[in-house]
């Protein structure tokens, strides 16, 4: 694809975008941006969601820090003078309910006057479709076919396509494992699923398939019962409901014995207290490690833990770590 051409995409509000030539130069919030780096796109800056800060949030940045990307902030708070400076050609964002951008407002960038790209990673979509669509959109930002499209060298203070190596191995967290005897209550029913593919996904695709086979393997083997959680301080857990998450309905796909926490209101989590995490006996528990999370509280002795990123970037090499982590928690 020459970068003279024109370029046109259609995002998951349905939004019909167009340019009169191929986007360079990315801005994304920070989950879409890491994605799109083990893509092959480099963004030229990346944003944060309400729950961040000022500084990159370790579990949601992948290497983009490392790389030298620059983290803008939470996307709400940018400052509009900010972003024109940055001259972006494409704005990319993710959204929850099929409607709006999650972290930044519409508003702000159709004042600039260049596309918002709005991709779903809601339950609407399955996760290797989350995963094709992210790998559609890089493949029609790669200019000329070319790996790390999107950050230019000219430009002070932005990363250099030419000093990084999108191919770079990243440290992955061990997960801790404590032992356990406990007994899980009923699991969630699998679900139907369908086989990863996508554009331009190459040896990441194979490995990411590789990756599941491993973590079917060792969930037959296991049948522990999988908890996924999100602390709120010392009174106050979120508890994820599987099948409002798409990798958490995947997992439960591949044979993961996870916990549904019961009844009660909220579509993703159900918030209650540590008691009630702890009566649902599971054998580990994934936790929200992201950095506005607070670490698991009050469970029984014995239960194993593993980090768990509600955010991953949905790329085939992030979610490969993610189900290969999964499946060495889960070994005996």
């Amino acid at each position: 694809m020459s970068g003279t051409q024109a370029w046109g995409f259609t995002d998951d509000r349905g939004a019909q975008l167009g340019a009169a030539r191929v986007p360079r130069r990315v801005v994304a919030y920070v989950r879409a941006g890491a994605a799109l780096y083990d893509l092959g796109v480099i963004p030229v800056a990346v944003y944060g969601s309400g729950h961040d800060g000022d500084a990159y949030d370790p579990a949601k940045a992948g290497v983009l820090e490392a790389v030298g990307v620059p983290y803008l902030g939470p996307g709400r708070a940018l400052d509009e003078a900010v972003l024109r400076e940055l001259r972006p050609d494409v704005v990319v964002d993710v959204t929850y309910d099929g409607k709006s951008p999650y972290a930044l407002d519409a508003a702000l960038v159709e004042r600039l006057g260049v596309p918002l790209v709005a991709l779903s990673v809601g339950n609407e979509l399955d996760l290797p479709a989350i995963l094709d669509r992210f790998a559609a959109l890089a493949a029609g930002l790669r200019i000329d076919g070319r790996e790390g499209a999107g950050a230019e060298v000219t430009e002070p203070g932005v990363a250099d396509p030419g000093a990084v190596d999108p191919a770079a191995p990243v440290p992955v967290p061990v997960p801790v494992v404590v032992g356990s005897d406990a007994v899980g209550p009923e699991i969630v029913t699998p679900v139907t699923v369908s086989p990863a593919t996508g554009p331009g996904q190459g040896a990441a695709l194979a490995e990411f398939e590789a990756a599941e086979a491993a973590l079917r393997e060792a969930a037959a083997r296991s049948g522990l019962g999988v908890l996924a959680l999100s602390g709120a301080g010392p009174e106050q857990v979120h508890l994820a409901r599987p099948h409002a998450w798409p990798e958490l309905a995947w997992l439960a796909g591949l044979g993961v014995r996870l916990l549904d926490p019961g009844p009660g209101p909220g579509a993703n989590w159900l918030t209650a207290d540590w008691v009630r995490a702890a009566a649902l006996r599971p054998d580990l528990v994934l936790f929200d490690n992201r950095e506005h999370a607070t670490p698991p509280y009050a469970l029984p002795g014995g239960v194993r833990l593993a980090p768990w990123n509600p955010e991953t970037p949905p790329s085939p090499a992030a979610y490969a770590r993610f189900f290969r982590d999964l499946a060495e928690a889960l070994a005996p």
